[in-house]
């Protein structure tokens, strides 16, 4: 089964690599879903897959983020989301 989670990161995270660092870690754990930046200088995304492990270890990395972000917050939801991509994404 596959889970789907809805993030927010605040901080300084808009203008330090952080979607691009999101999609290549997210790829490399074999996840799918999207990432963007929001009008508020916060990034938000949705993640999936039907690895509980790498689900996780993409929520723990985003509490930190690429080097160069000062992540403040995370808010992570459990959400019942189709997500319409195998890849992962960065929209505009």
């Amino acid at each position: 089964m596959q889970e789907s989670y809805r993030f927010v990161v605040t901080g300084h995270v808009q203008g330090v690599g952080f979607r691009v660092a999101t999609r290549r870690k997210a790829k490399a754990m074999g996840l799918s879903g999207w990432v963007r930046n929001c009008p508020d200088g916060s990034v938000e995304g949705l993640v999936a897959g039907p690895n509980h492990a790498a689900v996780i270890g993409l929520r723990d990395w985003l509490r930190r983020g690429p080097p160069g972000a000062k992540v403040e917050t995370l808010e992570w939801q459990a959400v019942d989301a189709p997500v319409d991509t195998d890849a992962f994404i960065i929209r505009r």
